[in-house]
C-alpha cells in the first residue's frame, strides 16, 4: 500500500499549486475590490448637526472639515462655552458617521473580516 512519490496528497503538487493559484487570484480580486472601495471612501462626505441643526459640519474623505453652517440665533458672546460644545458635538459626529459609512463599505469588501493585505 505504497502512496507512492506523491507523498500522499491527492493529485501531488499540482493539486495544490491550483488550489494556490485560486486563492492568490481570490486575493488579488479583493485588493482591486478594496482600493476601489478607498477611493469611494475618499470621495465621501458625512454630515452632522447638533443643538437642533443650529450647527451643521461636513467632513471629507480626509476627515476634514470642508464646510461649518452656525445658526446666529446661537452665537451668544456671553456663552460661548455652549457654541464651543455644539461644534465639538457636530465635529464629533460627524467623524463617527464617516467612520461608519468607512466600515461598512469596506466591510463589503472582507465579508465583514479584516484585511491582512495592509489596505
Amino acid at each position: 500500500m505504497s502512496k507512492g512519490s506523491r507523498g500522499g496528497f491527492p493529485g501531488g503538487m499540482g493539486g495544490m499549486g491550483g488550489n494556490m493559484n485560486q486563492l492568490l487570484q481570490q486575493a488579488q480580486r479583493m485588493q482591486q475590490e478594496a482600493a476601489k472601495a478607498q477611493e469611494e471612501i475618499a470621495a465621501m462626505t458625512a454630515e452632522a448637526t447638533a443643538g437642533g441643526g443650529a450647527v451643521k459640519v461636513v467632513i471629507n474623505g480626509e476627515r476634514q472639515i470642508v464646510s461649518l453652517a452656525i445658526d446666529p440665533g446661537v452665537v451668544n458672546a456671553d456663552d460661548v462655552e455652549m457654541l464651543q460644545d455644539l461644534v465639538t458635538a457636530a465635529v464629533n459626529e460627524a467623524q463617527r458617521k464617516f467612520a461608519e459609512m468607512s466600515e461598512t463599505r469596506m466591510s463589503q469588501v472582507t465579508g465583514g473580516r479584516g484585511m491582512p493585505f495592509g489596505l
